[in-house]
């Protein structure tokens, strides 16, 4: 009986070994794959050992959209996060957590930890009245974005999109999903925010049957 040498011997070992490892991987792609599917999220980019690596785009159940660095299976290095209302978070991140960024509202307004002048105490300008000056005389600019959009009846206009109180939901200005209101920021919307039965004082009329003295 002839014997194979032992060098083909561990190579076909090798081989077999190679074969399934790759099947255990295309499987956990397979598991990572579905898996966010079944949860409503989306991945676009490299996958190495099953798990999420490299430059990608990881989108969430609402839309937010995460672009940049992962590792891992977890965001890391340079990334930002892009919502759905427009504004942007990008930062440096370690092992899935932001150690160091910077938050851009819709509008283009930089948020700054230190030295925040915008909206405070000495100056109530929106920041569209900073940009870009002040509307016409005999007109009011009620919100940052003029004309106001129209408020959805029994809902709130709460800046990043509309609040409905009975179910407690926030969503964008188009009618997609936000976020779940908790019992703080109802609290704030409901005693600070435009609502939609407002009714401004230029509608109100006068009363012209006055009284001749």
């Amino acid at each position: 009986m002839r014997k194979l040498p032992l060098v083909t011997f561990f190579s076909g070992i090798s081989i077999v070994l190679n074969f399934k490892k790759k099947i255990v991987l295309f499987s956990l792609s397979l598991f990572l794959y579905f898996s966010m599917e079944l949860i409503g999220n989306r991945y676009k980019g490299k996958i190495k050992n099953g798990r999420m690596e490299g430059d990608g785009e990881y989108t969430f159940p609402t839309d937010t959209k995460y672009v940049g660095e992962i590792k891992d299976g977890k965001f890391h290095g340079k990334g930002v996060l892009y919502f759905t209302n427009g504004s942007q978070y990008k930062a440096t991140w370690e092992e899935g957590i932001a150690i160091d960024g910077t938050f851009i509202f819709p509008d283009g307004l930089v948020y700054r930890n230190k030295n925040w002048d915008y909206c405070d105490g000495y100056d109530r300008r929106f920041y569209t009245e900073r940009c870009y000056g002040f509307i016409p005389p005999g007109e009011t600019q009620l919100t940052n974005v003029h004309p106001p959009p129209l408020i959805p009846d029994g809902c709130y206009d709460c800046a990043d999109g509309f609040y409905d109180p009975k179910i407690r939901v926030i969503t964008t200005y188009s009618g997609e999903f936000l976020r779940n209101a908790d019992d703080n920021e109802h609290e704030w919307i409901v005693s600070t925010c435009r609502r939609a039965w407002d009714v401004p004082l230029t509608d109100i009329p006068l009363q012209t049957s006055c009284k001749q003295i």
